[in-house]
């Protein structure tokens, strides 16, 4: 075995990407929606282990490789934790009658004509409070899912307003992390890059709006099996609802814009929820208990437990009622737990053996403009979400590979931030694999490639800043005092 390992060739770093996008392809075909319950994640598994042949045959030892698989997974630790708390969040939510409140509400209020513009609005409102997409499509987001289906609405467009107003609201909040993190490897500042980004933003979620108003007013009207009154008098029989209920979103809201991690926040609100339903929904508890020997107080605390590891479960006699709200719990998350450790597992292999960094290197080959650079970050960045399946990843690494070519062409490190935001941070939504497009799919019930087409402002703001750059809209430059090259590279 050499000394030290050899740089992989593109061709070689093509080989376990082609053998993952050839078993993904086979994967949806044999099993269809229940691809990512199984099939992906052996997909993604064994082109980790074609990456590690690779690996190895140029000189990287199993320990190496396998150092590196356990660092990418650790990376995720946090989402995976998260992810559960939501699951157990879900579950006391709905038992507590906090969604159904939501949903009760929303279809006393929203009207299908102005659905998806009003989503997405309200989405983009609460994700900039939060900083945080994943919280937003975890609560607020459950809720309007829950008011579409009964409405009989797209799913589909439903699910991508609310994930375009999520993303919107994520990628300009000074809380977001990825906000944060784009910044710093880029060597600007915080505020510096998000009025930056204003330039790119606002455009895209001002086209996306008018398209989720048009889909709004030229989408069919439900039929008349859609029949609301049902809902709502479902809802009032199997729930107390009341204002009251809102209480455990407001907490949880002002829990992550005083900036308390996510974690403890949405673990806060899941455990509000379990107070709540035993306060306000005690009979609805006891009945899903539905166990004769306990005593009433016994029931209470035992269904609040299932609740926050098995969901909860519905049974009112509506069909469509029983299907949206039986769900939650940390167990309902474990398939996505799965997805997402053999696709972080993937893409670490591919990292750690350098695969990742000679496609993307190959890239820079073909770069010989402003607008062909920016366009190179922005693929590269969507790329990486789909081989890394990571949009942190997606934004380190782009950034790292071409800061010191925006700083040898003399633009300002605000471009560069900008850039990795506007395809590293929406676009990992649209990859089923991804972290966040399984989580999306898990959480709002809607599967990936389902949302994909309608996440109008995840599709749109890449195309609007890839056109900047040929256009040389608001691309900054740096003072001609400014050092370049691998001096500017480290200037903050």
């Amino acid at each position: 075995m050499p000394d030290s390992p050899a740089r992989p060739s593109v061709a070689q770093a093509l080989v376990p990407v082609g053998l993952l996008i050839g078993l993904l392809a086979a994967s949806v075909y044999l099993f269809g929606d229940g691809s990512s319950s199984g099939p992906n994640q052996i997909a993604l598994i064994l082109a980790a282990a074609a990456a590690a042949l690779v690996g190895i045959r140029n000189g990287h030892s199993w320990q190496a490789i396998e150092r590196g698989i356990s660092q990418g997974i650790s990376v995720s630790m946090s989402a995976l934790l998260i992810l559960l708390v939501v699951g157990a969040l879900i579950g006391t939510w709905i038992l507590a009658g906090v969604v159904p409140t939501m949903i009760y509400y929303g279809l006393s209020i929203l009207s299908p004509s102005v659905f998806y513009a009003a989503a997405c609005v309200i989405c983009a409102l609460v994700s900039l409070a939060t900083g945080s997409s994943w919280t937003t499509a975890g609560t607020i987001g459950i809720a309007l899912v829950g008011i579409a289906t009964a409405q009989g609405l797209n799913l589909g467009l439903a699910a991508g307003a609310i994930i375009s107003g999520a993303y919107f609201g994520d990628k300009m909040s000074a809380l977001s992390d990825t906000t944060n993190l784009a910044p710093a490897v880029a060597g600007t500042d915080l505020f510096t890059h998000i009025r930056h980004m204003v330039w790119t933003t606002a455009p895209s979620m001002a086209f996306a709006l008018v398209l989720f108003a048009a889909a709004g007013f030229v989408a069919p009207t439900p039929g008349p099996t859609q029949d609301l009154a049902v809902v709502l008098d479902a809802l009032e029989r199997e729930f107390v609802i009341g204002p009251h209920l809102l209480i455990p979103v407001v907490l949880v809201l002002v829990l992550i814009v005083r900036r308390v991690p996510a974690l403890p926040a949405l673990l806060v609100g899941a455990l509000t929820g379990a107070l709540f339903a035993v306060l306000f929904q005690s009979e609805t508890v006891v009945t899903f208990v539905d166990d004769p020997t306990l005593a009433r107080p016994l029931a209470l605390v035992k269904g609040c437990w299932i609740a926050l590891f098995d969901g909860f479960t519905l049974e009112s006699g509506n069909p469509a009622l029983d299907d949206l709200l039986s769900r939650g719990g940390m167990a309902s998350m474990l398939m996505t737990v799965w997805l997402i450790m053999t696709a972080m597992m993937f893409g670490a292999v591919m990292e750690t053996t350098g695969q990742l960094q000679a496609i993307a290197g190959k890239i820079l080959g073909f770069v010989d403009s402003t607008g062909s650079l920016i366009t190179a970050t922005l693929l590269t960045a969507f790329g990486t979400n789909v081989l890394a399946s990571d949009q942190y990843i997606a934004i380190v690494l782009p950034g790292r590979m071409f800061r010191a070519e925006f700083a040898r062409r003399g633009l300002d490190p605000k471009n560069l931030s900008r850039t990795l935001e506007d395809a590293g941070t929406i676009t990992s939504v649209l990859v089923p694999w991804n972290t966040c497009g399984a989580y999306m799919a898990s959480t709002l019930g809607v599967a990936t490639l389902t949302y994909a087409p309608f996440c109008f402002f995840n599709l749109i703001n890449p195309l609007v800043a890839a056109l900047y750059g040929w256009t040389n809209i608001s691309i900054a430059k740096l003072p001609a005092s400014a050092p370049v090259g691998e001096d500017a590279a480290v200037t903050t």
